[in-house]
């Protein structure tokens, strides 16, 4: 037993602990969560360390530090263990991803000396529902993706995210990890799509899944076909699956600045509920 405020990698026998502070807040917490639940909390299998801050002996908050920095449940002074044990290691992350408070407070430590980021967006709302809007119809042609479609969905997925991040996910690696990552989520059934003529119209993924709570991630409709409204119906598919399928309750977090995206999102029946910050390198 801990009997004084410190940080430390958690172990695997740590899981229960930190399985019960990650529930605590199963939406937000959700990406963090269903990795944990999959892997446990050996670092090789994890693909990162999860770093623990205890408090009077009890572990209070956490930190994912893989190839994102994640706080969790982070308190101040939690906030400020964590960034002097990243500050101390490097960075090794390609970004800073979080509730918006903590991640905020996180980045003006870490700042100084990771600083300056490629782009900072520091209010993103996040979003929920647990049923979907009787006014938007679902579109009947976003189905699940097949394994056999690959070369058909990953040009929509590489713009998607280069319009997304401002990068080409194909950059460094030539894209294997991003496309391991999509292969992944085709062979779990998260990965749906409306495709017409041999070409994505619409798209999107259910990212992250736990018992509790899935994220909808990869919102994208190719720009010939913007304006029509597949968004809204495409969401309200993808909903559809999620609910019925995967989790009570169904999340996203979308940029403050995307007013139509916002827009859409709640007509479909989400309603926002906090914010993440992004800060990415």
């Amino acid at each position: 037993m801990l009997t004084q405020t410190t940080t430390r990698v958690l172990e695997p026998g740590d899981l229960g602990a930190a399985l019960a502070i990650l529930e605590s807040d199963p939406v937000s917490n959700a990406f963090v969560t269903a990795r944990v639940r999959a892997a446990g909390l050996d670092p090789w299998r994890l693909g990162g360390e999860m770093w623990g801050w205890y408090a009077d002996g009890r572990l209070t908050s956490l930190c994912y530090s893989g190839a994102n920095l994640v706080p969790i449940c982070a308190t101040p002074d939690a906030v400020r263990a964590f960034a002097d044990r990243a500050r101390r290691a490097g960075r090794r992350c390609s970004s800073i991803v979080g509730p918006a408070e903590p991640t905020a407070r996180l980045w003006r430590l870490l700042e100084p000396s990771w600083g300056p980021a490629r782009d900072v967006r520091p209010h993103q709302p996040l979003m929920v529902t647990e049923q979907p809007s009787p006014d938007i119809e679902p579109d009947p042609l976003v189905r699940r993706i097949r394994k056999d479609e690959m070369d058909v969905v990953m040009p929509a997925c590489v713009a998607m995210f280069t319009e997304e991040v401002g990068v080409s996910p194909l950059a460094g690696d030539g894209g294997l990890l991003y496309q391991a990552r999509v292969a992944e989520l085709v062979g779990a059934g998260r990965a749906f799509a409306r495709i017409e003529d041999g070409k994505v119209v619409f798209k999107a993924e259910i990212g992250a899944a736990t018992p509790q709570a899935c994220q909808i991630q990869g919102v994208w409709v190719a720009p010939e076909h913007r304006g029509r409204g597949l968004s809204e119906s495409g969401m309200a598919a993808v909903l559809r699956y999620a609910l019925a399928d995967v989790s009570p309750v169904v999340s996203l977090y979308v940029n403050d600045y995307n007013a139509p995206a916002r827009a859409a999102y709640r007509r479909v029946g989400f309603r926002e509920i906090g914010a993440f910050m992004s800060v990415l390198f």
